[in-house]
């Protein structure tokens, strides 16, 4: 059992949870990713790691309800304990392993939406300990659905707000701000980092790739086991078949088949969908989730 030290309410429908898991916050590293079970019948829930502590041995989730199982885990509290919490899972950002000489040289700029901003917060703030400097730009519907904004200011260099109805700070969207950093203030990038809801990281790299900006983006498709057996979490990357637990969950933004990722999530929630899905997708469907037989 893995018990959970702090439980606290973010915002509307969002969470945060500190939970005791030793042997995860011993290895775990930015990008990557738990999976956690609330009992021994639960549902399988991935969720990417806001923060952790090596020393106490905990790991803080951030998670969003969107469903039975979410609704159910919004409930325990602080005391109570997950049956399972595997991980890490997945692969650590690409610049945990860079010089970091070389990395303070970089010009780098994250841009996080939602609940991405959890995952955003822990790789800017592994940067921020390591002395590198990073912009962040990080958006919500409104304020009330603004998260981490403290620990954020605390680690960023320069920490970028943005509201969709212009009730906290500025009135734009994500596009705008960047726009404006770059052909405004004349501000060049080497890397853009974007994690957030799928539509978000889309019209993201859209625009990152006009003004020639690399952009790596953290996939959060649907999973089920998270060791690439079940094909769930199966994207298109550059023309090849890639599955975001093993394979990701970071790729080259300007190398996704956005439209199809979308369209595949939509179609797996379905019986007939992941039917089509099948039958299109042939031996690369994988159908180890248990759902499509």
């Amino acid at each position: 059992m893995y018990p959970i030290l702090k439980a606290e309410k973010l915002a509307d429908k969002i969470y945060l949870m500190v939970v005791k898991a030793p042997r995860v916050a011993k290895n775990c590293q930015p990008g990557e990713f738990i999976i956690v079970k609330i009992d021994e019948v639960g549902e399988r829930i991935p969720l990417t790691i806001c923060d952790y502590n090596r020393e106490e041995g905990t790991i803080t989730i951030v998670f969003q309800i969107v469903g039975a199982s979410t609704e159910r885990m919004s409930a325990l509290k602080a005391g109570d304990a997950f049956h399972d919490f595997v991980g890490p899972l997945g692969n650590p950002s690409e610049f945990v392993h860079e010089d970091i000489e070389s990395l303070k040289n970089k010009k780098m700029l994250f841009v996080a939406g939602g609940v991405g901003t959890a995952p955003v917060y822990l790789q800017v703030k592994w940067l921020h300990e390591h002395g590198v400097d990073v912009d962040v730009i990080v958006g919500a519907k409104n304020k009330d659905l603004l998260i981490l904004e403290e620990e954020m200011k605390a680690v960023a260099v320069n920490l970028y707000i943005t509201t969709d109805y212009g009730s906290y700070v500025r009135k734009c969207m994500f596009k705008d701000v960047i726009k404006d950093l770059v052909n405004e203030q004349g501000k060049k990038y080497d890397v853009c980092v974007a994690i957030g809801p799928m539509i978000m990281m889309k019209f993201v790299c859209l625009l990152t790739k006009e003004l020639g900006i690399p952009t790596i983006v953290s996939l959060n498709p649907i999973m089920v086991d998270g060791t690439g057996m079940c094909g769930a979490c199966r994207v298109t990357v550059g023309g090849k078949v890639k599955f975001a637990c093993v394979d990701g969950p970071e790729f080259d933004g300007h190398a996704i088949d956005f439209n199809e990722a979308m369209k595949r999530q939509q179609m797996y929630k379905t019986e007939e969908g992941r039917a089509i899905l099948k039958l299109r997708e042939g031996d690369t469907h994988h159908g180890g989730c248990g759902n499509c037989n």
